[in-house]
């Protein structure tokens, strides 16, 4: 459900641009990224910072798509997006010596440092490479193309990036402390019962 609440502004572009042109798909998905972030503080929940940077990016972008009536911008807008997110996991990992990567995933698993780094570096790769993507499908090809590769293209890159992180990952993987001690817990509880069981 997070992963389609997420994507909701880029569905909303997708299909306006079907039933109308660019520039309206654009604006829609300007409106769309403001109701988002709107949606969660009316909530009270958290408003993750990218979705700050990413309203910010397409405000400016699609704002000066519609000022100008160029679609160029808009283009620029996922791969801005894109390498911005690259460079900073590189710069925060080799001059602030931090692992955003590991900061966001260390309360669910537990890995070796090394693998934490090679994470970190395959992600800045794989953000690299999207953005150099998405600007050999905007300019080399037609505008619908592109918004077609947008929405299904870019989300199944993610989606097979992902899954293929896990299977990777998950030899490396090591269960929490706090599920050993409840594993523990439950094991201790179920012998008590059983040991009970037998004195009967």
């Amino acid at each position: 459900m997070k992963f389609l609440f997420d994507i909701f502004p880029v569905i909303l572009f997708f299909l306006t641009f079907k039933l109308y042109d660019i520039f309206i798909a654009t604006a829609v998905a300007i409106v769309a990224a403001i109701a988002q972030i709107g949606w969660l503080w009316l909530r009270k929940q958290q408003i993750e910072k990218m979705m700050w940077i990413n309203l910010a990016i397409i405000v400016v972008l699609g704002g000066a798509t519609l000022l100008a009536q160029d679609e160029t911008f808009i283009k620029w807008k996922p791969t801005v997006l894109y390498w911005l997110i690259a460079s900073v996991l590189l710069v925060s990992s080799l001059v602030f010596r931090k692992n955003l990567i590991k900061l966001m995933l260390e309360k669910q698993i537990v890995l070796p440092v090394a693998v934490w780094d090679k994470l970190n570096l395959s992600w800045t790769v794989f953000f690299l490479l999207m953005g150099a993507v998405n600007l050999y499908v905007a300019f080399s090809f037609s505008v619908d193309i592109w918004v077609t590769f947008k929405l299904f293209g870019a989300t199944g890159m993610m989606l097979v990036f992902i899954i293929l992180q896990v299977m990777v990952l998950g030899k490396h993987l090591k269960p929490m402390p706090e599920r050993i001690q409840t594993v523990n817990e439950q094991d201790n509880l179920i012998e008590k019962i059983d040991n009970k069981a037998g004195k009967k």
